[in-house]
């Protein structure tokens, strides 16, 4: 595919209400769409503070159906701005079943498919294995208006098999709605580094695959003093051959509007044949858990 396709990224604190989060969100929607972005990604989690800094049972209560309140909002406003929407929502799937799912609205605001976070992290302040039910859907693509797309969310962003997976589906773009940040005890000493390695992870994924890979990232700072999270913001987009071409900050709320050359994807694939080269005959055991 050829082309230019202009894609917005909103990068965005969170407020303690989820209502009010929808409120800005389809303001920073709109001014996505109106500085020309074609396809619009919100934040991991994007109707709430990140409530997985705890295990709390109360916190089910922010959980709601696909299609519901939320994609039925979004998909209205899809419409009406002829955008498409990536939207990061906790999804209850049934009673004690939940998912922490990326829901894809066309630019004609219809549902046109959703994507269940595959790897679920369980560290010290990102409890989610207590949340969320692991995806069950693979990697898939998405068709959209303006062009072919691949979602994961956040802590899949660290594992090259999704990345691959979705570029050899023929995405041409992956969007990792994102909710990561610096912990008070560890940034001194290790955020710098921690920061980079984030970075550069997703710039290989763009590398190896020859695909533009765009993280959305939510910032602020959220929980106690001495426990919470600062995310670091830091939401870019990153070419084909994982060159930088836009990058927000680390502490302010940024709508990034970036245009995007999708003929960049068959130039760089074209001189640097990564895909055309690999061996697959001798993948297999890429299957196992470990190899002893």
């Amino acid at each position: 595919m050829s082309g230019e396709l202009t894609i917005g990224l909103l990068q965005r604190k969170a407020a303690a209400d989820p209502g009010e989060n929808l409120t800005r969100t389809l303001d920073g929607i709109r001014e996505a769409a109106k500085r020309g972005a074609q396809i619009v990604c919100l934040e991991e989690l994007f109707r709430s503070p990140y409530f997985c800094r705890e295990e709390n049972h109360d916190n089910f209560a922010l959980a709601e159906s696909i299609p519901g309140p939320s994609t039925d909002t979004l998909g209205k406003l899809a419409k009406e701005l002829s955008v498409v929407i990536i939207a990061s929502l906790f999804e209850r799937r049934a009673a004690g079943l939940y998912h922490n799912t990326a829901a894809v609205l066309d630019a004609d605001g219809s549902l046109l498919g959703i994507y269940r976070k595959m790897h679920i992290p369980d560290d010290p302040l990102y409890y989610e294995k207590f949340y969320f039910t692991p995806g069950d859907l693979g990697f898939p693509n998405f068709n959209t208006r303006y062009g072919r797309i691949g979602v994961q969310v956040c802590w899949d962003q660290w594992y090259p098999e999704g990345a691959r997976l979705a570029s050899l589906r023929g995405a041409n773009i992956l969007f990792y709605p994102t909710a990561i940040g610096w912990h008070p005890s560890e940034k001194a000493e290790h955020g710098a580094a921690q920061l980079d390695a984030w970075r550069t992870v997703q710039r290989a994924h763009a590398i190896s695959n020859g695909v533009f890979v765009a993280a959305v990232n939510r910032v602020g700072f959220e929980g106690p003093p001495t426990s919470g999270i600062e995310f670091w913001g830091s939401s870019f987009v990153a070419d084909p051959f994982g060159q930088l071409i836009a990058e927000a900050s680390v502490d302010k709320e940024e709508v990034l509007v970036v245009e995007c050359d999708l003929g960049r994807v068959e130039e760089v694939r074209r001189n640097w044949p990564f895909l055309r080269d690999r061996r697959t005959d001798a993948y297999a055991p890429l299957l196992e858990r470990w190899l002893d």
